[in-house]
């Protein structure tokens, strides 16, 4: 999580026809493709209304951006490969 102080970050207030205050939260969310769209506008969904509920944030100051990948894309550990072990469990018991 990063903070920024006036002046560090800038933003349009109002992208998209949306009225944004000085409190938006940025969220990026890196994860495997394959989630269908009704899923990520649930998970959208829930992300603004649980920061409403409990953080007193604005749904309106909620700016969620997602990016999809492929096992290609990932090392999870070990320097290695994610594709050569995603059908197996690593070795750390």
């Amino acid at each position: 999580m990063t903070e920024y102080r006036d002046g560090e970050f800038f933003f349009d207030r109002s992208f998209n026809g949306i009225a944004r205050s000085e409190n938006l939260i940025v969220i990026e969310i890196t994860m495997r493709r394959g989630r269908s769209d009704a899923i990520k506008r649930a998970l959208y969904a829930a992300i603004a209304r649980n920061l409403e509920a409990n953080a007193a944030v604005s749904p309106k100051d909620v700016f969620i951006f997602m990016h999809e990948n492929d096992y290609s894309d990932w090392s999870v550990g070990n320097g290695v490969f994610a594709m050569a072990i995603a059908q197996q469990r690593g070795t750390d018991g």
